[in-house]
């Protein structure tokens, strides 16, 4: 009688080769089974037989070999693995940066010892019951079949969607107004199909100019808010947005300069930090220092009259305060041009954009004192000097040229001849 010693392997699904060690496969083997079902076969030699499991079975079944004269072995267990089924996976779709858990639900999922997303297996899995696993997706693009390979051989598939999740690298401007309305480049990847572009919670509108790039208007807000783009595949990464508030002046001083510019002035107010422009009137400063929120410190360019000077920031622009461009004065005549070397004389200085003179200066000697009549007339009083000197004014807006003055030296007596007459 033949007599079974070892199978192997000892389970499997349908179609696996099994390996029959006995004694007595001979002279002629008529059948093997498994369970009640015969199957094909090989007879190695008179103690191996090669035989397939053959389908439609499962559990644990006897494997008996029966010959011709011997009759039918011992039975030793096939232990039939089921091919493991998949149903669903749930999310079906995540970023291409992977990362997504996944719940897969199907039969035989015992024992799985891998679970694959396409040609690549999941970054970890965790077999919770036999019909249900959780898995991690890998990176990948994309749709790919999802399977899981167990004892009994590999599942059907199941798609997963491998979607693009936006990212922004830049905004510009970082900064506007409370009130919105001004336009913002976002930059990044992943900008196609249907967008939403948030500032903070509150939607805007936006065009999309390529996958790399939108134009958003900012919505009206306040404080400092995240910018983010949603798409198909999620939420993008935020990038801070500040809403400033419209700088306002103050003050300035001086509130006044020549014509020619280069007068430094410091300007006061709210606001104005970040400040881009300076202007007086229509003409940018020459140069400006944000010294702090409260303060600019700007250089006025050339101008002329009364202008307003305003500051720029993301915020707005602020209200303007007056500057007074002062044209260099000018002198025609000093009445009389001529004193003592004591000093002491009276003069009327004439000419034009003498108002606000603060200062009458004969050579390099300031005038004993001076009066400012009119924009046309100072009277001044001469200084001790000597010889000729130019006499000039100064105003905000300049000195003006110089006008001669001549000291005379009093006579001096030192004979008389003859001196009796």
């Amino acid at each position: 009688m033949p007599t079974i010693t070892s199978i192997s392997p000892t389970s499997g699904p349908a179609n696996t080769v099994v390996t029959i060690t006995g004694t007595g496969f001979v002279p002629i083997v008529t059948t093997v089974k498994f369970g009640n079902v015969a199957t094909s076969f090989t007879v190695d030699s008179p103690t191996q037989i090669t035989a397939i499991a053959p389908a439609y079975l499962s559990g644990t079944v006897l494997v008996t070999v029966t010959t011709s004269t011997g009759g039918t072995s011992n039975g030793v267990p096939f232990n039939y693995v089921a091919v493991p089924v998949l149903n669903s996976i749930s999310p079906n779709q995540g970023p291409t940066s992977g990362g997504t858990t996944v719940t897969l639900t199907g039969t035989g999922l015992t024992g799985a010892t891998a679970v694959n997303f396409g040609g690549t297996p999941a970054t970890s899995f965790i077999v919770d019951t036999d019909t249900q696993i959780t898995a991690v997706s890998p990176a990948g693009t994309g749709i790919v079949p999802v399977t899981v390979t167990g004892p009994g051989g590999t599942s059907g598939a199941v798609p997963f969607v491998y979607v693009v999740v936006p990212t922004i690298t830049s905004i510009s401007p970082t900064a506007g107004p409370p009130s919105g309305g001004n336009n913002v480049i976002i930059t990044g990847t992943g900008f196609t199909g249907p967008l939403t572009v948030r500032f903070g919670t509150t939607a805007a509108i936006f065009t999309i100019n390529s996958p790399t790039q939108i134009t958003a208007i900012a919505p009206p807000g306040t404080g400092t808010v995240l910018v983010t783009v949603t798409g198909s595949g999620g939420t993008s990464n935020g990038l801070p947005y500040t809403y400033a508030a419209v700088p306002t002046l103050t003050g300035i001083a001086p509130s006044s300069g020549p014509v020619t510019g280069g007068t430094t002035v410091v300007l006061t107010g709210t606001g104005l930090t970040g400040a881009t422009a300076v202007n007086f009137g229509a003409t940018p400063a020459t140069s400006f220092t944000v010294n702090s929120d409260n303060q600019i410190t700007a250089v006025a360019p050339p101008g002329t009259g009364t202008v307003l000077v305003t500051v720029t920031t993301a915020g707005g622009t602020s209200n303007g305060v007056g500057y007074t461009y002062i044209a260099v004065p000018t002198l025609t005549a000093i009445v009389p041009s001529t004193g003592p070397v004591s000093g002491g004389t009276t003069v009327v200085l004439t000419g034009t954009g003498l108002t606000g003179a603060t200062a009458v200066n004969f050579g390099a000697t300031p005038a004993a004192s001076f009066t400012v009549d009119s924009p046309t007339q100072i009277t001044a009083v001469a200084p001790a000097g000597t010889g000729t000197v130019l006499v000039t004014v100064t105003t905000a807006g300049g000195t003006s040229n110089g006008v001669g003055y001549t000291y005379i030296a009093v006579p001096t007596l030192t004979a008389i001849v003859p001196s009796t007459g």
